[in-house]
């Protein structure tokens, strides 16, 4: 599967990132570092790597080898942590779909014909395929928590300051910070003990000073949704009809944190949606943070967003959206300064209301509809109250889709309450228990990706052949038999149901072309019911009524 688009964590002379070796010879004499000591993880190739190029997603920069280590990569290798490997990303984090000219699309791993988000899409497909324990990402405006969303994991934007930029190829400095993505709170804890905190090289650091609490693992508390009071704010969920389906989802999970004894309250933020409005400094910072970076940098590829566009060295999806951006002429200008106005505004204005009243949270959706087909437009995004008021928020999982889709919400608190957040979080995932791992990338066999699993359905001298690929849901067919046999045949078609209670049909697999072999691709509720021994096989006849025979279709595991 071309999903994630890991690169393995090897050095110019082909030596693992860390030795594994060593990690395991002084957990053996000296003991361990903590819980992440050995533990194989991932970050976003646009933190700065020693031992691997940093691309951020472009070709621009594929021979770009920082000399040092991202401040919070030096942090997860200090707390043992071996970095597997580089994740893609949208190109130069500059969209949420996760493609670049370096490494292609990323695809979803709950349906691959889905996006995976973004901009850190690779870590979240890469995290939620099991290929680490968890990864590293970065949010300008939704970068971590939509890929969370989509990939059925969590995923934390913290305050803004309180976690380190250094060393992560900027998009825009206002707004990015760096952190974790993982399949579990209690993981992304960790991720967060071993990474934040003061960092003398990134100033905005400086506030969380004092502000983060000794370990956010070990105060994480199961019984944080009874008497908790999260304020819903309905002007974020979305109206349209392609909204409802997640709507729906967001407000079953709602219901259940009722259930849980927790206290949903709807509330209103004054003002919302001019304050939203034309709060992002991502097209005033954009070209010159990046100008700015590479000038620090020993010998970058290029120089400049002009110097990529003038050589061709970006992928064509992100023509547009690169050249208006390099099109801003002053850093600072009249745009830029109601965007700061605006987002003390807002910043101040979501701060009343939890205050007013007492809200330990906020909730709506990750995003207002579900993950768009590749090479589609993603709508629906809320990724603005967070990245513009630089308050926290936490995705989680909220349930799925019709078709088997992962849906989020956000959390967001007061500054630096990621621990109130965590917890609620964690308390979430104890009772909603929504986790569920892709199909597309089951488990191994002795070492091995799972080879395809073959049956033989049969009927008056016909044999259907079947062979079905967990890993791309793909199920090929082949009729074999003779002559007159096939003759006698109108269709073939895979139904649900069994054969005392038969269900509509699903796919043909023979019919009028008369074609003897093909594939299908099975969609999620067909998944679901071959895993429950629900589909059948259904054999029509010329000229007869209904059909000749239904066979039960079932793999050998």
């Amino acid at each position: 599967m071309s999903s994630a688009r890991c690169r393995r964590a090897r050095s110019r002379h082909g030596r693992w990132s860390t030795s594994t070796d060593a990690l395991d010879a002084e957990r053996a004499s000296r003991g361990s570092r903590g819980p992440l000591h050995g533990i194989p993880v991932l970050v976003k190739d646009n933190y700065e790597t020693v031992e691997m190029p940093t691309s951020a997603g472009s070709i621009a920069l594929a021979s770009f080898h920082p000399a040092r280590d991202a401040f919070m990569v030096q942090r997860l290798k200090a707390a043992g942590a071996v970095i597997l490997g580089k994740t893609n990303m949208h190109e130069l984090a500059a969209g949420i779909f996760t493609i670049g000219s370096r490494f292609g699309q990323t695809k979803n791993p709950y349906d691959l014909d889905r996006n995976p988000g973004g901009s850190s899409g690779g870590t979240g497909a890469a995290v939620a395929s099991n290929f680490a324990v968890a990864g590293m990402g970065s949010d300008t405006c939704g970068s971590i928590r939509n890929p969370a969303s989509h990939n059925n994991l969590v995923g934390l934007r913290g305050t803004q300051g309180l976690s380190s930029r250094t060393g992560i190829v900027p998009l825009s400095t206002t707004q990015d910070i760096g952190g974790p993505i993982a399949r579990s709170i209690a993981d992304l804890a960790i991720m967060l003990d071993a990474t934040v905190g003061t960092d003398p090289a990134d100033p905005s650091t400086e506030v969380s000073a004092g502000r983060i609490p000794s370990s956010y693992r070990a105060a994480l508390s199961a019984d944080a949704l009874p008497g908790a009071r999260i304020g819903v704010v309905r002007s974020l969920f979305g109206t349209a009809p392609e909204d409802q389906e997640v709507t729906a989802i967001v407000q079953k999970a709602i219901d259940g944190l009722k259930k849980a004894g927790a206290e949903l309250i709807d509330v209103v933020i004054p003002g919302l949606d001019d304050l939203l409005r034309d709060g992002s400094m991502i097209n005033a910072d954009f070209k010159f943070d990046l100008m700015e970076y590479l000038a620090k940098a020993e010998n970058p590829p290029v120089t400049s967003l002009g110097d990529i566009l003038d050589r061709g060295l970006y992928h064509s999806a992100l023509e547009s959206t690169f050249r208006a951006r390099n099109a801003v002429d002053q850093r600072n200008n009249e745009a830029s300064r109601r965007a700061r106005i605006k987002r003390v505004a807002l910043r101040q204005a979501v701060e009343a209301v939890l205050s007013e009243h007492r809200l330990v949270a906020l909730l709506y959706p990750t995003l207002r509809r579900k993950p768009a087909r590749i090479g589609d437009g993603q709508g629906g995004s809320t990724c603005q109250l967070s990245a513009h008021s630089g308050l926290p928020a936490l995705a989680v999982p909220a349930g799925f889709s019709d078709d088997g889709v992962p849906v989020g919400m956000d959390l967001l608190g007061g500054a630096f309450a990621e621990q109130d957040l965590l917890s609620l979080g964690y308390a979430i995932g104890q009772t909603l228990n929504l986790r569920h791992e892709p199909f597309s990338t089951p488990g191994l066999v002795n070492g091995k990706r799972p080879a395809p699993r073959t049956t033989d359905v049969r009927f008056q001298g016909l044999v259907l052949a079947l062979s079905y690929d967990a890993t791309i849901s793909r199920l090929q067919y082949s009729l074999s038999g003779d002559a007159a046999a096939v003759d006698k045949l109108s269709a073939v078609w895979i139904h649900a149901g069994s054969a005392a209670k038969p269900g509509a049909a699903r796919h043909q697999l023979f019919g009028a072309d008369r074609a003897p072999a093909g594939t299908v691709t099975l969609a999620a509720a067909d998944r679901r019911d071959l895993a429950e021994g629900g589909l059948l096989a259904r054999f029509y006849l010329r000229n007869g009524r209904g059909s000749a025979a239904d066979v039960q279709v079932s793999f050998e595991k």
